[in-house]
């Protein structure tokens, strides 16, 4: 059954994106503020497909650790559910994301008009200072600016490496780091066609300042999110 419904969703998936892809191609000729709410309408009608279907239920928990915008969202990455649920919990996010996905027909085109950050990861140092241009922009709006540390998504339970580039965004923009635990792999695991019913929980923890130097920043980013990753997929088991 949980196979079944899996199937039934991906039908459901592309019924719904298809068509909103083609309805929204005008979009792309407006404004970047336009197409926000448009966006959001998307992943949310994704959400519901997830919840009907699939069973796939979601909440957050530290609400009040959001800050006034801007400041860096960093999360732990277990699944794409984090990419459906961010954009309709926060209001107009930057994400951080590879280069490549922006060259994908209409959805990349429609994540470059959100005003997505695209790293070039072949370009070493260039594609570090293109993502703090980005990334200083988009804190010069007022934006929130979503990072996922360890680059890709991880198993519930394991860890991957944090990568330097959320320390270079903490040095280089002057805005708190609200770290984020998740639980989504238990539900929706790495390039898994299987989803499971379930609660996936967000877990926002209390903002880090701006200040502390790179090693003490990386040593209590990486020890707040994966200890609050471990939590939530333990309370959850």
């Amino acid at each position: 059954m949980t196979g079944f419904r899996s199937a039934v969703y991906l039908v459901c998936f592309y019924l719904w994106t298809v068509p909103i892809s083609i309805v929204y191609l005008p979009l792309l000729a407006l404004p970047r503020q336009v197409m926000i709410p448009f966006a959001r309408l998307w992943a949310t009608g994704v959400l519901w497909l997830m919840r009907v279907i699939v069973g796939i239920t979601w909440t957050v928990e530290g609400l009040e650790n959001l800050p006034p915008k801007p400041y860096i969202l960093a999360s732990k990455h277990q699944s794409a559910f984090e990419t459906f649920a961010i954009p309709v919990l926060i209001d107009d996010p930057a994400f951080v994301l590879k280069q490549e996905l922006t060259w994908l027909p209409f959805f990349g085109w429609y994540l470059s008009k959100t005003g997505v950050i695209a790293i070039d990861r072949q370009a070493g140092a260039k594609a570090l200072k293109s993502m703090i241009k980005g990334a200083e922009q988009a804190r010069d709006e007022a934006r929130a600016i979503v990072i996922f540390p360890e680059g890709t998504r991880t198993a519930p339970g394991t860890k991957g490496t944090y990568h330097s580039g959320i320390a270079m965004l903490y040095g280089a923009l002057g805005v708190p780091v609200v770290p984020m635990g998740v639980n989504s792999g238990l539900c929706w695991g790495k390039r898994s066609f299987t989803k499971h019913a379930g609660v996936i929980t967000f877990r926002l923890l209390p903002p880090i300042p701006p200040g502390k130097d790179r090693k003490s920043f990386m040593a209590l980013l990486e020890t707040t999110i994966e200890t609050a990753s471990d939590e939530l997929v333990k309370n959850a088991s």
